[in-house]
Order: C-alpha cells, then structure tokens, then sequence
C-alpha cells in the first residue's frame, strides 16, 4: 500500500452517454444487484449511476470516512482491510467483477477498498440508491442475498483463521478463488492473482514468508504448478480440496 504522504488519488468520474445501453451490455450485470432489475427498474438505476475508473493502487474507500456512496464492481478487483491500532493490516476480502461495497450500518466506512489492478466501478449515490431499494423489493431481496453471502464469507474467514494449517488456509484461499471463478462461468484449472503474496498474507493470518513457502511446497508435490508470481495452474483438484477442507 502506498504510503499516506506520497499517495495522490486518481479517480476518474464518467458520466455515462446512453446510459440504458450501457446498463444492459455491462458484462457485470448478471451478477450484482442489477440482475433483479427489470427493463423499467435498470432505465432508472443507470440514471443514478456514474462510472468511476481507477488504476492500480488508488483508494476508493477509507475507513472512517462518511459513507456517501456505493459501488457494484463492473471490471477489475479490490481489496478491502481494516487497520488495527498498532498499524498492521488486516484484509478481509477481495472482490471481483459483480461484487457490490460499500454498505454500512452506520454513516461512516468500516473498511477500506483499494484497487488491486485497473478497476471500473458503478457508482451510486447512498440516499438516491436508498430510495430506490424500498421502491423495488425484488432488488432489495437480491441485495439482502448479496449481504447474506458475505456474512458467510466472514464465518468461513473465522474459521480459516482460527482453526486451519498455514497449508490448510493457503489452500482454502486458493479453492475459494477457483469455486468464484467457475461461478462465473470460467474454468478454475487456472487462477490469475491479482493480489501479492503480502495481501494474501494479510489475508490468511500469516506471514509472507509462510505464504511463499506454502506455495513452493504445494508445487513441489505436484498440487499446483506456478507461472511467474500471478498464474497458479491447479494440477490436481482432488488433494487441493482435500487439504483445504480437512478442518472444516
């Protein structure tokens, strides 16, 4: 993460032209909040609707801050963390194309977001989307099933956490990459990651050292094989499931 000082953001708001076509062929449509929209319901969503782009590295959300807005992911990734009072990170999450943030129960963030590479967002403003959700119950069941996923996302994360191996947790963060990239329709014999070995260290409570290691050795025994530091080809699915689930 780049430091306070030296971090200058870099967003970029794009009012959308012809906003009712460009909500009907986002590729992210199907998998957000949107998907319960009807034709009626998506013309006047894209009216409140506003394309923010950010390049790798740049903070869309911070802890603290007033929640004003909220955001459906249409390309691209984000990490979200939370920093504990002596300055070390926690992440909790990555989310990916279709993936909906900034809820809060309050007025103020309670995690940051920042993007793991070039990342297009949709933007809504909180109380016209607000609005909008009690005028819609069948987006407002799609977004209370959304909230729901990521409650059991939490649950599995305090398992991981609390329970598992660091092979045991390293392999449950992989396998939870696989099983979202074949729900999105695309073939999990291969994961692309686009977060570092530090951010998947921060992810699964150890250190990046640990997290190397876990990688060297499940390649060694012929579980996954490495390209570089970002493609992970799964060779074999079947022990890779076995050591991810032997705590569960």
């Amino acid at each position: 993460m780049l430091a306070a000082e030296t971090y200058e953001p870099r967003p970029t708001f794009v009012p959308f032209q012809g906003k009712t076509q460009n909500c009907r062929a986002c590729p992210a449509r199907n998998r957000t909040v949107c998907a319960a929209a009807t034709s009626e319901a998506l013309d006047r969503l894209a009216g409140l609707a506003a394309s923010q782009q950010l390049m790798a590295g740049d903070a869309l959300i911070e802890e603290g801050d007033e929640a004003t807005h909220f955001y459906t992911i249409t390309s691209g990734s984000i990490k979200i963390y939370k920093l504990l009072p002596d300055g070390r990170r926690q992440v909790t999450g990555f989310l990916f194309q279709g993936d909906f943030l900034g809820l809060s129960f309050n007025d103020n963030y309670t995690y940051s977001a920042e993007a793991l590479t070039d990342t297009t967002v949709c933007r809504f403003a909180r109380r016209q989307f607000d609005r909008f959700v009690e005028n819609h119950p069948a987006i407002e069941r799609r977004l209370l099933m959304m909230v729901s996923n990521e409650l059991a996302a939490a649950q599995d994360q305090m398992v991981l956490l609390g329970r598992k191996t660091a092979q045991e947790r390293v392999t449950s963060f992989l396998l939870g990459l696989i099983r979202r990239q074949e729900r999105l329709g695309r073939d999990g014999k291969a994961i692309r990651l686009t977060m570092t070995r530090n951010d998947i260290a921060d992810y699964v409570g150890l250190t990046t050292e640990t997290v190397s290691r876990t990688f060297t050795t499940l390649r060694a025994d012929g579980i996954i094989d490495l390209n570089g530091t970002t493609l992970v080809r799964v060779l074999d699915r079947a022990r890779l499931q076995a050591i991810a689930e032997i705590a569960n």
